[in-house]
């Protein structure tokens, strides 16, 4: 297939590509490579994808109506993996327009791409910042998620909403992934596995929020990247049994439907930091923290319609994720 990955300089956009070139799909990637975060990271990442024939990169910024219809209608492609997104749900505190000119705007100009090229299978990424103010765990995709904390989990809700619009009305079929707390090689710097293994190393304080009290349902990049592959290869269908005076948040009559990604087994942040100092072989110096505006104390996946509807389950066990991460970082920072 021709699939379009935005995103593709990003921490799951660069790894999904990579799976979906070595199985033999056409990638055509696209990233503005913002300044978020380092820059040299990201063309690192489109380094290796650039060694594979079938890649194609075009730096271009989603939010970009007349370069996005140009694309669309140039490719032509089957298949849409939209991962490009402004993320951190801390950022979003500081620096709101970020997050409307991008997840807003951006998205619906994929929206328009796949609606007028004929686009087989939307699927875009969601997140678990979408439950926001949610105590019920595990986290379900037939729970109403109607309160969001942070700008950040509004605009993924409202790209849940703008996707099931598109499904309603013009029968695109659109898959929702709801991402818990990513983490493996090539990750994000914004993200706690990096920011803690940098400090441990250089001797500098980690910031712990919550006191420590956080669980997290951490999921290594291959079982994400896995999931999604067989996200894509399953365009979304309508659910029968839906029903207007019961509605399910995670179904639809229109072909449309939402996962969660996750491990399926949260882990508590002291236990995380803890795994990270074994394949550290050195203590963390730890700055507690109360819990940050925007953050939710806990998360966790229920990943039964993932397993019902594609057979699979993220199992990386966590020690062997923050192990590889490790080997990682210090291979690409030269760290001795």
């Amino acid at each position: 297939m021709k699939i379009l990955v935005t995103g593709a300089a990003g921490f799951i956009g660069s790894t999904l590509s990579i799976k979906l070139l070595e199985r033999g799909d056409e990638v055509v990637g696209i990233d503005n490579l913002n300044d978020y975060y380092d820059v040299n990271l990201k063309l690192a990442r489109l380094e290796r994808l650039k060694t594979y024939q079938q890649f194609k990169f075009i730096k271009v910024d989603i939010a970009d109506r007349v370069a996005i219809e140009a694309l669309f209608k140039a490719e032509k492609f089957d298949r849409v993996m939209h991962l490009a997104a402004q993320a951190g749900v801390r950022y979003s505190l500081t620096n709101p327009h970020a997050y409307i000119d991008a997840n807003i705007v951006g998205f619906t100009n994929i929206l328009e791409g796949c609606r007028h090229n004929e686009v087989e299978h939307l699927v875009y990424a969601s997140s678990s910042s979408v439950y926001g103010a949610n105590t019920n765990m595990p986290f379900s995709i037939h729970d109403n998620v109607d309160h969001p904390v942070s700008l950040y989990a509004a605009s993924k809700k409202a790209n849940e909403l703008m996707a099931h619009t598109y499904s309603h009305l013009y029968r695109l079929p659109t898959s929702g992934l709801r991402f818990f707390t990513v983490y493996g090689p090539w990750g994000r710097p914004d993200m706690s596995l990096f920011m803690f293994t940098q400090n441990i190393l250089e001797g500098k304080p980690i910031d712990v929020f919550n006191f420590g009290n956080h669980r997290r349902d951490f999921t290594y990049i291959d079982d994400i990247v896995e999931g999604v592959v067989r996200v894509i290869d399953q365009p979304a269908t309508s659910n029968p049994n839906w029903q207007g005076d019961n509605p399910d948040p995670g179904t639809s009559l229109a072909p449309y439907r939402v996962y969660n990604i996750g491990n399926n087994n949260p882990v508590h942040l002291l236990t995380f930091i803890e795994t990270l100092e074994n394949c550290l072989g050195k203590k963390a110096i730890k700055n507690l923290l109360p819990l940050q505006l925007g953050d939710v104390p806990d998360t966790y996946a229920d990943v039964s319609d993932l397993v019902n509807d594609f057979n699979y389950k993220p199992a990386t066990l966590l020690v062997d994720g923050v192990s590889k991460f490790v080997a990682w970082y210090k291979d690409f920072y030269k760290v001795a």
